[in-house]
């Protein structure tokens, strides 16, 4: 049987898609039922690329995975300080070390956050320059390592709100079916015939009621967002104080240095 091992943060761990019996799925089960694959899903919330490395690669190479996924990075454009370089190595250490143990490797061109929160653009600047610096460093990664690489960034369904969960940081259900069936699809271009059925990409369960969306955020929400602002918040409130702060001689699209980014 097919092993298939998935790494990375609280997407890959399934955050947004909650089963009846209240654990999560997400677009990794999904995609191993569509292969026929035996699946150890190592992702954890709250996952930067450096823990992906030090903790998730060194269990993944222990299972020798025919297929194995890597989407992991939103957490660190999401921290200060941010280093794009740091960020790069990691992800090429994971995606190397995991290619030439045999796997055909997933990767991703993350969407923006920063246009799923509706940020204010002092906010939303910073954090899009910060992935695309993501962006080009998983796009060098894939083109060394001829990954099997989706462009959730380009993909106008990835900003339909009816692909995110309430929180607006997670895939809703149908949000992980469609990941699942964008990987589905480019893994039968490249291994051709025979890799199984591809997933369903409609939801089994409705989504949430209006009363049901407001109920979580006034309850599990708010809960899940003051431990998140431990970390996340002063992060943010540095990125838009740099922002405002910003060097007017440094036009746009150019690159800048992480202390002022």
């Amino acid at each position: 049987m097919t092993v298939f091992v998935a790494l990375g943060d609280s997407t890959t761990a399934g955050y947004g898609d909650r089963m009846p019996d209240g654990s999560w799925r997400g677009w990794a089960p999904i995609l191993a039922a569509a292969l026929g694959a035996r699946l150890h899903n190592l992702a954890g919330s709250g996952a930067q690329t450096a823990d992906v490395v030090s903790d998730q690669l060194p269990r993944a190479l222990d299972l020798r995975p025919d297929v194995a996924a890597v989407i992991a990075g939103t957490n660190d454009t999401l921290r200060s300080p941010f280093d794009p370089a740091r960020v790069a190595a990691n992800l090429e250490r994971t995606v190397a070390a995991l290619r030439a143990g045999g796997a055909e490797v997933l990767t991703i061109r993350l969407p923006d956050p920063g246009r799923m929160f509706g940020l204010p653009g002092p906010l939303a600047r910073p954090l899009a320059r910060r992935m695309r610096d993501l962006n080009a460093a998983a796009d060098r990664v894939a083109a060394r390592h001829r990954t099997v690489h989706f462009d959730a960034a380009g993909h106008p369904w990835s900003y339909d709100r009816r692909m995110w969960s309430v929180d607006r940081l997670h895939p809703s259900e149908r949000g992980h079916r469609f990941l699942a069936c964008a990987f589905y699809d480019l893994l039968a271009a490249r291994l051709g015939p025979g890799v199984g059925t591809r997933p369903d990409p409609t939801p089994s369960s409705p989504p949430p009621t209006r009363a049901a969306q407001t109920w979580w955020m006034a309850t599990q929400g708010t809960r899940w967002m003051i431990r998140r602002s431990t970390d996340l918040l002063p992060g943010l409130l540095a990125l838009a104080y740099a922002e405002l702060h910003r060097p007017s001689d440094l036009a746009p699209g150019l690159p800048v240095p992480d202390h002022v980014a």
